[in-house]
């Protein structure tokens, strides 16, 4: 990520360098990228304290949870025994979820109960990815007037781009898996098996707590590689796309860094997207696989 930061920014950084760039930059303070990942509340709502506004981040999830619902029952409800282009892609997919990502991981039994799971998972998170390189109408702090509407202009965000959503699914997944560990084996052999076999005496103790702490310690793991990963790749097509010619106030600059957020976003929509998806659901398929296994 950072290597790919320093790449983006070295155009940029050379002109800056050189004398007569740096004399023709005046940084634009009123321009703040922040914004554009700032959620305002468009409905507020507070419950007890609590606040459960409707903000562009759950525009976002809703529109997720409609794009992963309708298009599997679409699919679904149009299965043929001589499969067309749509139906072989998506029994692709579906082998690729049900033998890679769980059957890999995981014994035949855990797969068989947890793969519904597991695949939500990764739908989710691929269409959310996904959605969040689509431009929509949601930047409200500047808007466009369309016949005399003032409509939100477009803009790209991604609800992963949020770490209260990955975080509530990396705890979803926490205490599944420790759920279901403690179904197959019991509390008590469940807790044992966290202590390698062959270790006993003093040493248990310490490479015990070592791996409560590294159960926690998967909390941040899962949730922030996510996060981190698609909000640098929108602040990176933001910076590129226009950002940073606004922040420095030269159009010059264009010339280098549109280039790179069209390679970027082709990166970002071809790779990254599909790849963190994969992550997430194949570390949680591990996270299962080790929590039922007798050698854990």
């Amino acid at each position: 990520m950072r290597a790919r930061l320093l790449a983006a920014l070295a155009p940029a950084a050379a002109l800056l360098v050189a004398p007569a760039g740096a004399a023709a930059f005046t940084i634009n303070e009123s321009f703040k990228p922040q914004n554009e990942f700032k959620l305002d509340p468009w409905i507020p709502i507070k419950v007890g304290g609590i606040d459960l506004s409707i903000n562009k981040a759950v525009l976002y999830l809703v529109i997720t949870c409609v794009f992963t619902v309708v298009t599997m029952l679409w699919v679904a409800n149009r299965m043929q025994a001589k499969p067309n282009r749509v139906q072989t892609l998506v029994e692709t997919a579906y082998v690729f979820m049900r033998d890679t990502i769980a059957g890999g991981n995981m014994d035949p039994k855990t797969a068989k109960r947890w793969f519904a799971f597991i695949a939500t998972l990764f739908l989710f998170i691929w269409f959310s990815n996904m959605l969040g390189y689509i431009p929509l109408p949601t930047n409200t702090e500047h808007k466009v007037n369309v016949f005399g509407l003032e409509l939100p202009t477009l803009a790209i965000y991604a609800a992963t781009a949020n770490l209260a959503v990955p975080l509530v699914l990396t705890l979803l997944v926490w205490f599944s898996y420790h759920v279901e560990g403690i179904r197959a084996k019991g509390l008590v052999r469940y807790v044992k098996g966290w202590v390698p076999a062959g270790v006993t005496g003093p040493a248990a103790i310490p490479i015990f707590f070592i791996e409560v702490i590294s159960h926690f310690v998967r909390i941040i793991s899962l949730s922030v590689r996510l996060f981190a990963n698609i909000l640098a790749g929108h602040l990176l097509i933001l910076f590129m796309g226009g950002g940073l010619v606004v922040l420095l106030g030269t159009a010059i600059l264009g010339i280098f860094t549109l280039p790179m957020a069209i390679a970027f976003y082709i990166f970002e929509v071809g790779l990254v997207a599909t790849l963190q998806a994969f992550i997430f659901a194949t570390l949680a398929s591990i996270y299962f696989g080790g929590a039922v296994a007798e050698g854990h």
